[in-house]
């Protein structure tokens, strides 16, 4: 076996390990949440019943569903709670692999994406969810009987914190744009109206058809963009001078 087939085994064999640590991480969550699945869907479901008429509840239209819905959502759960640990597998694979400024640049980066992940997830929870459910509950016709299948509940509310969570990395993406020399902060502020524009349109694609949760995810985004020329300022694209040798990589 030569050098190159037992470094490309040795680099299998870490990411097998990695991957392994990953999934024995979310199990072990998952198990120390799954006897309270049912206080974190009543949790989850707050937001809503808060504003349901008097005398109404959810509901569930299909027999498995008052299990697996609290079991989906525990699952889910437990991988957000893992994201910690598993970036820093991620890391721990990478690492090896960078020179020393791009280790001082990824490390922030995954610290910081992990937060802002998690504020967009809190964002939508107690601002957006509360908002558009005391919009979308008003708005019922005259003789309607609000009552949400719980599965039904379940998928709508991931998809907003998925997109809210993904919205809320735009200063990660502006960052790594300019880092890497794709644009640079003055391109971006120049193109800010159709920037301006863009995120409407995203926040109307992502977010129930109503102009409060569109404004509140489209808004956000915006502030967001312009967090991230204030900071992207500071970076230079990776640029190598010819003259100089190439930085080594360290190990961990």
């Amino acid at each position: 076996m030569n050098q190159d087939e037992g470094s490309l085994l040795s680099h299998l064999a870490e990411l097998r390990n990695a991957l392994l640590r990953s999934i024995a991480a979310v199990l072990l969550i998952f198990v120390a949440l799954i006897y309270f699945a049912r206080d974190i869907y009543h949790w989850l479901a707050s937001p809503l019943m808060a504003h349901l008429p008097e005398g109404t509840s959810m509901i569930a239209t299909e027999v498995g569903a008052p299990f697996f819905a609290p079991f989906k959502l525990t699952m889910v759960l437990s991988v957000a709670i893992a994201v910690p640990f598993l970036l820093h597998q991620v890391w721990r694979f990478i690492a090896p692999g960078l020179y020393k400024k791009e280790k001082r640049l990824v490390a922030p980066l995954l610290i910081s994406s992990t937060l802002l992940f998690y504020g967009g997830i809190a964002f939508a929870y107690y601002v957006v969810l509360p908002l558009a459910f005391a919009f979308f509950t008003s708005m019922a016709p005259e003789g309607i009987t609000i009552a949400t299948d719980i599965s039904s509940y379940l998928d709508f509310v991931l998809k907003i914190f998925f997109a809210f969570g993904i919205a809320f990395e735009i200063p990660i993406a502006i960052l790594l744009l300019c880092w890497s020399g794709t644009t640079t902060p003055e391109q971006l502020r120049a193109k800010r109206a159709y920037v301006i524009v863009g995120v409407f349109i995203v926040g109307m694609l992502l977010t129930p058809p109503d102009v409060i949760s569109q404004t509140l995810l489209a808004v956000p985004m915006w502030l967001l963009f312009e967090l991230g020329l204030f900071f992207a300022r500071f970076y230079t694209p990776g640029k190598k001078a010819s003259s100089e040798p190439d930085e080594q990589k360290t190990e961990d």
